[in-house]
């Protein structure tokens, strides 16, 4: 018996769920450097089981060989086997279900699940990380009336891999009077309320490459005569399948006494806004 599961569950399908979802925070400059970058991840899981099982899961050979690991506040070493490549987990937080002996001695999640949806571990990394897109943005004055806008987005994720809803936010200066806008995929319109040109794409697949043209008009007021500093460009997505710290799962294993069937669910999302604190920000500085 534990605390966090009652007894006596029965279900007619047993089934579990786990997802793996990231957030990316990313400050690049207009060259294409990356000035910042790091991963806020989640492990979500969902159980309908019958009786009392014990799950395993273990995570690919890419962790470190010290992470630091905690459950409710108290930290403990968990050493692991190591490969050529790490995955440096910091920040890692268990559920309390977890055995930590295992996942310090095995490098394997084992626990009994509560009933239902839980978060079973949150991490962070900030090395090593495949960003899903790239910027590239130019702003050119054509005199004192008119700025150019091109911007070049670009999938960097595998070709088999859709993103969904790619939403990017690019500022213009608050007196633009007027924008002419021109894009090679999804839709683009100028949002004066918003002071921005706003950009969608409904799915972009990997290693895609589209170009966003505009001819924005400014009016004459006293604003022009101050210098403009723009703001980074803003970039929102869902890719779906896609971890930015190659995060895995090797195995998903449910054991019990009673020997049923389980249908089991993995998935990964990675995404520019999480949960709460660990939601993120992708964007793309102009100057």
């Amino acid at each position: 018996a534990v605390q966090w599961r009652q007894e006596g569950l029965v279900y007619k399908k047993n089934q579990v769920y786990l997802d793996i979802v990231e957030s990316v925070n990313m400050m690049m400059s207009v060259e294409g450097t990356v000035l910042r970058a790091s991963v806020s991840g989640a492990i979500y899981m969902k159980t309908f089981l019958t009786g009392m099982p014990n799950i395993k899961v273990g995570l690919n050979d890419r962790l470190s060989e010290e992470t630091r690991a905690s459950v409710r506040g108290v930290d403990i070493n968990a050493s692991a086997a190591t490969s050529k490549r790490f995955i440096e987990l910091d920040d890692l937080q268990f559920h309390q279900c977890v055995r930590l002996n295992k996942f310090s001695s095995e490098k394997t999640i084992e626990f009994t699940p509560p009933d239902g949806e839980f978060e079973l571990v949150r991490y962070r990394v900030s090395d090593g990380i495949t960003l899903p897109f790239k910027l590239m943005p130019a702003v050119k004055e054509l005199g004192r009336t008119r700025l150019a806008v091109t911007v070049n987005l670009k999938s960097l994720y595998s070709d088999k891999t859709v993103a969904n809803e790619v939403r990017v936010r690019i500022p213009v200066p608050k007196h633009t009077a007027r924008a002419i806008v021109n894009a090679t995929g999804g839709k683009a319109k100028y949002v004066p309320e918003e002071n921005c040109l706003r950009w969608k794409i409904k799915r972009c697949a990997g290693h895609e490459e589209f170009q966003l043209d505009a001819e924005v008009i400014l009016a004459n007021t006293l604003e022009e005569r101050k210098p403009w500093v723009q703001p980074p460009i803003n970039v929102e997505f869902q890719v779906p399948m896609f971890t930015a710290s190659g995060l895995r799962v090797r195995f998903l294993e449910v054991t019990d006494t009673r020997g049923y069937d389980v249908v089991k669910w993995v998935r990964y999302l990675c995404t520019s806004g999480g949960r709460g604190e660990r939601s993120g920000s992708y964007e793309i500085r102009c100057a």
